[in-house]
């Protein structure tokens, strides 16, 4: 076999030319694995902001086969189950609160304007 960057005469076993020192299989390199750092991201956003959670792993999943082989997409639908989990329980307290205090408050305020 011969180096296809020097031309020189090289083992058909190698994987590295010994004279120039170019890889003889150019699929055979490592190709650098990207860790989609999005999803990790919207995973802890989603336990203290989680509509930025929601979004940033809703982002992050969607690209996760596409740019990241895949490599995410746990965590991104995790922070997305987390963030509809929190919104949901904020929306059911505010509609509680509503619902308590909202007679108080009226009261409060016929009370201070038939004065």
């Amino acid at each position: 076999m011969f180096c296809k960057n020097c031309g020189s005469q090289i083992d058909d076993n190698a994987s590295v030319c010994v004279h120039c020192g170019v890889p003889t299989n150019p699929a055979a390199k490592h190709a650098e694995k990207r860790t989609n750092v999005l999803a990790i991201v919207g995973f802890l956003l989603s336990f203290f902001i989680p509509l930025a959670g929601v979004i940033c792993s809703a982002i992050s999943y969607k690209n996760a086969d596409r740019e990241f082989g895949g490599d995410g997409k746990n965590f991104a639908l995790a922070g997305i189950i987390i963030s509809a989990v929190y919104l949901a329980l904020y929306v059911v307290a505010i509609v509680l609160c509503a619902v308590l205090w909202l007679p108080t408050f009226i009261n409060v305020w016929t009370s201070i304007l038939a004065a």
